[in-house]
């Protein structure tokens, strides 16, 4: 039997496993950790739990943070800063077409990690001679989509609150726009579009709902017969599990589901 833990790095990133070995640990507390990149300065999201040894190659959680690691996070984030302003300054010598966001320094600080966006390749051959011979750690520029970065900038959505992978969400699900005509919505872009620009995470929530209820449900234009007489399904409420018919003399009424018949 080994003690795992779920670490995680971010407010809403993706959690990892951990040996917790004999650390008596709770959600919330500060661990430093062993990563593939170094160390890690992160958060307990799940307490530890005990399981079979699967002999899955887990890394190890060294110590839970002390006063003197939490002073040593607020220098990181220091550097971190001077890091990207000196970044910004050598993007715009060397006029890249890139934006960067973020830039992540390992707890050991013997790498840095500078995250961006662009529309294709670019050749930053030149950006990392200057970044190494600026900050003389090891350097890595990581391309990602423009999803990661609503991510990490995080926003409100069109709903008022927070949006969603910035505040709860681990990883990103496919969205398509099949979702939204399952769901009888707007296909107007502008509606239907997060902060990213991107189809809205929210989408894929109750996508599953709706197919399942529709199943059971008349599709418009079926003919159908009622105590009232004949007519043709006209609209669907899919919550409500309920249609709309237009009966021949034009008149419409609003039925359950399971009260139709064809």
């Amino acid at each position: 039997m080994i003690k795992i833990a779920g670490v995680k790095f971010k407010t809403a990133g993706k959690i990892y496993d951990f040996k917790s070995s004999a650390f008596v640990l709770k959600e919330g507390d500060r661990v430093i950790v062993e990563t593939d990149q170094g160390l890690g300065f992160g958060t307990i999201a799940i307490s530890p739990v005990e399981i079979e040894d699967n002999e899955k190659k887990l890394k190890q959680i060294v110590r839970v943070a002390t006063k003197e690691d939490f002073l040593k996070r607020e220098e990181i984030k220091k550097i971190e800063q001077e890091a990207f302003d000196f970044c910004i300054r050598c993007i715009d010598d060397l006029d890249l077409f890139m934006n960067l966001f973020s830039v992540e320094s390992t707890f050991d600080q013997k790498k840095l990690t500078f995250f961006y966006t662009a529309d294709g390749r670019i050749d930053f051959r030149g950006l990392i001679k200057l970044l190494v011979k600026e900050f003389s750690i090891r350097i890595e520029m990581r391309q990602v989509g423009i999803r990661n970065l609503s991510k990490h900038c995080g926003g409100l959505g069109k709903c008022g609150r927070e949006i969603c992978c910035a505040s709860f969400m681990h990883t990103f699900e496919p969205v398509s726009i099949k979702m939204a005509k399952e769901q009888g919505l707007s296909l107007n872009p502008t509606k239907i579009s997060g902060v990213c620009g991107r189809l809205m995470c929210c989408l894929t929530y109750e996508n599953e709902t709706y197919k399942r209820l529709k199943k059971k449900m008349p599709k418009l234009g079926k003919k159908i017969t009622l105590e009232e007489g004949k007519g043709i399904v006209v609209r669907q409420n899919v919550l409500k599990e309920s249609v709309t018919i237009r009966l021949e003399d034009n008149t419409e009424i609003e039925k359950k589901t399971k009260n139709c018949t064809t």
